[in-house]
């Protein structure tokens, strides 16, 4: 097993057959892309194709499962750091990072595959932002917003589309052996200065914003 495959986070029982399928489809997903065959994932899972379609009911049972999978592991490492352990959240989750680029491979898959599915992935990351940002505001570690959605969508929407534009591999091929080494660079490079944005913020006053807030006031009363 590689390093790639033994860090990736686990699923409630590693021992089920259910999950050594979904951590071997969402290793093949990321690998192929979403067109990965239930052949090949029942191979990489030391299982039947017939046991896939038992416990999933379908190729895209499959799917919709590592969606699940993918926004639970999502969810429960950004609540870890919106609440009052945050400091020592991040730092665990930094040295780890690379434990991770299944996961970020799958997304990444799911991404480029486009329609409704992947509409539904973003959405699903959007609500668990609102949610987690909204425990943030609770903790006392995240300023409310004058529209929670709106600004959890941009932040998925910034976080993805920068996975996106960076991708190493923009072939039919994802290399996960070399995905890990990719993904520590990345988030070197990038949370410094996020972190920076997100504490210090660039405008240094809210002349902007109150304008834009007026103009759009004086719309509404118009229309």
């Amino acid at each position: 097993m590689s390093s790639a495959e033994s860090q990736i986070p686990p699923v409630a029982d590693e021992r089920t057959a259910r999950a050594r399928i979904l951590q071997a489809a969402i290793r093949r997903f990321a690998t192929n892309g979403m067109s990965a065959s239930l052949r090949a994932i029942a191979a990489d899972a030391g299982v039947s194709a017939g046991l896939i379609i038992h416990h999933f009911g379908s190729g895209e049972g499959l799917r919709t499962a590592c969606d699940d999978y993918v926004h639970a592991v999502t969810r429960h490492n950004k609540e870890s750091v919106m609440g009052p352990g945050a400091t020592g959240a991040l730092l665990a989750q930094l040295a780890q990072v690379e434990g991770y680029a299944p996961v970020i491979g799958y997304v990444l898959r799911r991404l480029q595959a486009g329609g409704p599915l992947a509409t539904r992935l973003v959405d699903g990351f959007v609500a668990d932002a609102v949610e987690y940002l909204r425990q943030g505001e609770e903790a006392g570690t995240v300023r409310p917003s004058r529209d929670p959605e709106a600004r959890a969508r941009v932040l998925v929407e910034q976080a993805l589309g920068a996975l996106l534009l960076q991708l190493p591999a923009h072939e039919d091929h994802l290399d996960l052996e070399e995905l890990p080494a990719w993904l520590r660079s990345y988030s070197e490079r990038i949370v410094g200065p996020i972190l920076e944005l997100y504490t210090q913020p660039l405008l240094t006053d809210t002349t902007l914003l109150d304008a834009y807030l007026e103009t759009r006031a004086e719309g509404a009363a118009e229309s």
